[in-house]
């Protein structure tokens, strides 16, 4: 066996390669668009050959879906970090906020979902929609912590505030101004429309439903990951 293919299946070294690849087309992305950028120009700004691009992602599509994918998840490790450091983050307004401010704070993820729709469906398209169905299981899985917690409202079911929750944070996504004001305004928006009056939740309460959430989304990136090749940080 050669240096070179030893190479390609020693574990780290792949997944270098491959961190390497998404940091270039990412880049490149950012700076040209979805339509500008070739398989041959990741390859040559990783400075590898085209055929090794395709060691990891079949066709550009993959790759770029993959550096898509790796963006939604920096931004769910950031508000998987923010709930570690404080459980109040699980609060539903204070979750909208934080996540939103992830999103925002990332320009190549923020146009990813507003600028070019029809793109985001091709890029998070699969035959099974098994990504579709594990996103909307996991947040339906934390609509129902805060639900069995008291820190929703209770006249309206947790489908219906899910989805006019979605409603609102996307809409806020798509709206203009600072980034930090519309922040602000979304979470008192969700707090008063979507949140139980009933009182300040209990330190236990916070952290039971923050170690749910966590371990949540934890599941979530790592299945992520799984699907779309990507390395883990």
């Amino acid at each position: 066996m050669s240096a070179s293919t030893g190479r390609l299946r020693d574990p780290q070294q792949r997944a270098e390669r491959a961190t390497r690849i998404l940091d270039v087309a990412a880049d490149l992305l950012l700076r040209h668009g979805y339509r500008r950028v070739t398989i041959d120009d990741v390859a040559a700004g990783a400075e590898i050959g085209k055929g090794t691009v395709y060691l990891h992602w079949k066709n550009r599509d993959q790759l770029f879906s993959a550096v898509f994918e790796r963006e939604v998840h920096h931004a769910m490790d950031e508000l998987r970090q923010a709930l570690r450091r404080d459980p109040q983050t699980c609060l539903l307004h204070r979750f909208a906020r934080t996540y939103f401010l992830a999103i925002t704070g990332r320009p190549l993820l923020r146009g990813f979902l507003l600028d070019d729709p029809e793109l985001l469906g091709k890029l998070t398209s699969s035959p099974d929609t098994a990504r579709d169905e594990r996103h909307s299981t996991m947040a339906h899985g934390y609509f129902e912590l805060l639900a069995e917690h008291g820190l929703l409202r209770d006249d309206m079911s947790v489908e219906e505030i899910g989805y006019a929750y979605q409603a609102t944070f996307e809409g806020f996504l798509r709206a203009e101004g600072a980034a930090d004001r519309r922040a602000d305004l979304l979470a008192r928006t969700v707090q008063r429309a979507f949140e139980s009056e009933a009182g300040a939740a209990s330190d236990a309460a916070l952290r039971d439903v923050t170690a749910a959430t966590v371990a949540l989304l934890t599941d979530l990136i790592d299945a992520d990951r799984a699907e779309s090749g990507i390395p883990s940080a």
